[in-house]
């Protein structure tokens, strides 16, 4: 057991039901989940450690992960990640005085997968990330994990591990050179300089930049959109493009194919193909 589940588990003895991610996040302290009070099918989770601007320390990171397996397990069908209003953050990095204490075997056993990084990678519903604040060094790498970014346009984002004297450990090095190409990666990581969320948007470390009185109308319009369609075709659709960084061309494609083929099981492909002939709204299963 990894220390960041060993440690701060204020959720651990809840009982995760599943299918209520809003009864887990209530033994939550520092995570709150709030599902279809923006758009229908929609989960918000909040993350909410104001006194340190959301860093990422144990406690917080067993509550997200016991959060995500509830929303796993549920009817929810997208995600959307955000930092509270209060903490003033998305999230402002790592807990710093956590990895002072920590030598290299602890360090390895805290490392140990799946985090938190790789629950919101994993995930089957989409992850939006709606990054109203700093996101910095784990912050910017949690971000990295979502599957698509919209920023406020008065965040920060950046790697400043280096002038700790470390480098990002939470996958920086390696999403973050297929979201913005090997050289803007380098400059980031190397630097460890911030940029605002416009240059993000330049470079292609956030999707989407909003002012402040825009920023969430987009956010749930984006995250509304998605719900609408089949829960199936969008976690098949999701894994396909994860696949497009982790294979070749040639097994990409196939894996694809082979994805697109298991859609005709679905009753949902027979509803939406009806629904489209019969110019209604279809009514998806999930099934």
């Amino acid at each position: 057991m990894s220390d960041e589940d060993a440690e701060g588990t204020a959720s651990a003895d809840a009982d995760p039901t599943p299918g209520a991610p809003e009864q887990v996040a209530a033994e939550c302290e520092t995570v709150d989940v709030a599902v279809g009070d923006r758009a229908e099918g929609v989960a918000t989770v909040t993350l909410s450690r104001p006194d340190a601007r959301n860093a990422l320390n144990a406690q917080l990171r067993a509550e997200l992960k016991d959060v995500l397996d509830a929303i796993e397990a549920s009817d929810v069908r997208v995600v959307v990640l955000t930092g509270s209003e209060e903490s003033g953050a998305f999230v402002a990095g790592a807990d710093v005085t956590e990895l002072r204490e920590r030598g290299p075997f602890e360090q390895r056993e805290a490392s140990a997968r799946p985090r938190v990084y790789e629950y919101v990678d994993d995930l089957r519903q989409p992850v939006v990330g709606a990054i109203n604040g700093h996101a910095l060094g784990g912050g910017c790498e949690l971000a990295q994990a979502c599957d698509t970014r919209i920023a406020r346009e008065d965040a920060k984002l950046g790697q400043p591990e280096i002038n700790l004297g470390i480098m990002p450990g939470g996958g920086g090095t390696q999403r973050l050179p297929r979201l913005v190409g090997e050289g803007q990666a380098m400059r980031l990581i190397l630097s460890g300089e911030l940029i605002d969320a416009e240059e993000a948007g330049d470079i292609g470390l956030v999707d989407e930049v909003h002012p402040e009185g825009e920023f969430e109308e987009r956010v749930y319009d984006l995250a509304g959109s998605m719900a609408d369609k089949s829960p199936l075709a969008l976690e098949f659709a999701k894994k396909s493009v994860k696949a497009s960084s982790r294979m070749d061309l040639d097994d990409g494609i196939e894996y694809e194919a082979e994805l697109f083929a298991q859609l005709f099981a679905s009753e949902d492909k027979n509803e939406g193909i009806d629904a489209f002939f019969e110019d209604r709204e279809p009514e998806w299963s999930g099934e």
